[in-house]
């Protein structure tokens, strides 16, 4: 019966594009996709993605974060790209040769960047699958505690993904 309850919860929170309300799993997919091919063919570093949880809140988990919208016929909303210091550090050294050592102009460039890729690789995929999504500008925040506002009133995904001994985080928030 768990299990039951556990699928029905699952399904709930992540339904699809076409059902008029909610983000579509293949929004995950599409992003887990990207996110694969940026860090296996740029940053060269492994990472593992953790279990997708709905988020309480607009708390940011990272201290520097890129948050970008997105738009299409059937669905729209946006994608917020959060890392932690360790996690800037060890992606900027494996990136660009050298370690970024605090939140500042340079990690937000990078976080921006990172970004940008993260879901243009993921407007790329989507498309091959018949779904046209347009992409704004990231909006970049910086600092512990600072608030991510997603565009739309939606219930938000965040994924932890780890990253050597810390974790950075995405986030969904789609209708």
């Amino acid at each position: 019966m768990e299990k039951a309850n556990a699928a029905a919860a699952e399904n709930q929170a992540v339904g699809s594009m076409d059902d008029g309300g909610h983000l579509d799993i293949l929004m995950i997919h599409a992003l887990l996709d990207s996110l694969f091919t940026i860090f296996t063919t740029m940053v060269g570093v492994k990472i593992y993605p953790g279990v997708p949880a709905l988020k309480q809140g607009n708390a940011a988990m990272g201290e520097v974060t890129g948050l970008i919208g997105m738009k299409a016929d059937t669905a729209s909303g946006s994608v917020a790209l959060s890392f932690t210091l360790p996690a800037i550090r060890v992606i900027s050294l494996n990136l660009m040769g050298h370690e970024l050592t605090s939140i500042d102009k340079d990690a937000a460039d990078l976080t921006g960047e990172l970004t940008n890729m993260l879901v243009g690789g993921a407007k790329r995929v989507l498309s091959e699958k018949g779904h046209e999504f347009d992409m704004q500008t990231p909006q970049l925040l910086l600092g512990g505690g600072h608030e991510i506002v997603h565009h739309c009133a939606g219930q938000t995904v965040v994924l932890p993904v780890r990253i050597g001994e810390d974790e950075f985080y995405i986030e969904l928030n789609f209708v």
